[in-house]
């Protein structure tokens, strides 16, 4: 069975503020039937979708005083299935796609191990993979998924020292497999890209810290096609178009790896930091833009997006994880949910 949740979040710049209303399901049947109208989608008579939605439905407030609606999507389905849902094109897509490490993800983690000592055994994770995906993720589909999904190249013409509003894709990745996705990415129009490094102030290869030097980065990659991606850095203009000295600040293709707190729940091995992705949106879109996470695992991206008023839709084939993606991650405070009576009134 395939589910979808969408939310429709209140995001105020600077806290949160929700109300809830309900959509109707028949909305995404009768967008799948439109597209099996039109050849290009499933049959949703003889599939078996059966599609959870949840909608808040708010105002956001944004820089400059004016509301907005912002929308979180997430999908019980492969990314595969894009077709079948009403989908935004992305200003940003950002995803993790899975390293290859196989049965050795827990490798150099003294999760190996009950309680972290190889004196007590090994544990139930040793030589298990995190996820099953590990071992058939296709990456050519990754991205003819992006090329599909992403906004058009931005043509108007543009200041000079100044960015496009062009879109972009960040994709973290294992260092060894920064070449394999480079070589993907031009055959689908990405023919740019800049690497990206997150410094740790630890390691979780703890096993190997008495035998040799222990990693401490993650990797990523930003794609873009032609013209430079929409970058926002915090420079102002005036009246006339010209750059207000001493706003804009430089932005380094390396980051600080800031652990959330206990208030972002632990829900994927591979979790990326909602702070960490938080940073990586606010320099690629502006508020009300779209963020699309392909294979969205814990929903961080999602909840980044949410608190920063930007719209997302999410694609997840685990079950377990979509269900605490959108129970814990994605979860609406209950204390400002309003009837449905009250959200038609």
């Amino acid at each position: 069975m395939i589910a979808s949740g969408c939310f429709w979040n209140s995001v105020r710049i600077a806290d949160v503020m929700m109300d809830v209303g309900v959509m109707d399901r028949q909305e995404v049947w009768n967008g799948c039937a439109d597209q099996k109208q039109e050849g290009t989608g499933q049959d949703p008579e003889q599939t078996d979708k059966g599609v959870e939605q949840t909608m808040s439905d708010n105002k956001n407030t944004i820089r400059g005083g004016y509301n907005r609606r912002v929308k979180c999507e997430l999908y019980n389905d492969s990314m595969q299935g894009w077709k079948c849902y009403p989908i935004q094109k992305a200003q940003l897509i950002i995803a993790d796609v899975p390293y290859n490490v196989g049965t050795n993800f827990y490798g150099s983690n003294p999760m190996w191990y009950n309680g972290g000592d190889n004196k007590n055994g090994e544990s139930k994770f040793a030589g298990k993979a995190a996820f099953s995906s590990d071992f058939n993720f296709n990456l050519f589909e990754y991205f003819h998924f992006c090329s599909r999904l992403m906004k058009k190249d931005d043509t108007k013409p543009i200041a000079r020292g100044r960015s496009s509003d062009s879109p972009c894709m960040i994709v973290f990745c294992s260092f060894e497999q920064t070449h394999t996705l480079i070589q993907a990415a031009k055959k689908h129009g990405f023919v740019n890209y800049i690497p990206l490094v997150f410094v740790k102030n630890y390691s979780p290869q703890v096993l190997k810290a008495n035998m040799r030097v222990v990693g401490a980065t993650e990797y990523a990659l930003l794609f873009y096609r032609d013209r430079l991606p929409k970058f926002r850095n915090g420079l102002q203009v005036d009246e006339n178009g010209k750059n207000i000295r001493g706003t804009g600040h430089m932005v380094f293709n390396w980051f600080p790896w800031e652990k959330d707190g206990k208030d972002i729940p632990k829900i994927h091995p591979a979790q990326k930091p909602v702070k960490v992705l938080k940073k990586l949106i606010e320099t690629f879109t502006d508020p009300g833009d779209v963020v699309i996470d392909p294979c969205f695992g814990s929903g961080s991206t999602g909840r980044a997006a949410m608190e920063l008023g930007r719209n997302f839709y999410g694609f997840e084939i685990n079950k377990e994880f979509y269900r605490r993606a959108k129970e814990e991650m994605c979860v609406l405070p209950e204390d400002t949910q309003m009837e449905l009576k009250e959200f038609i009134s």
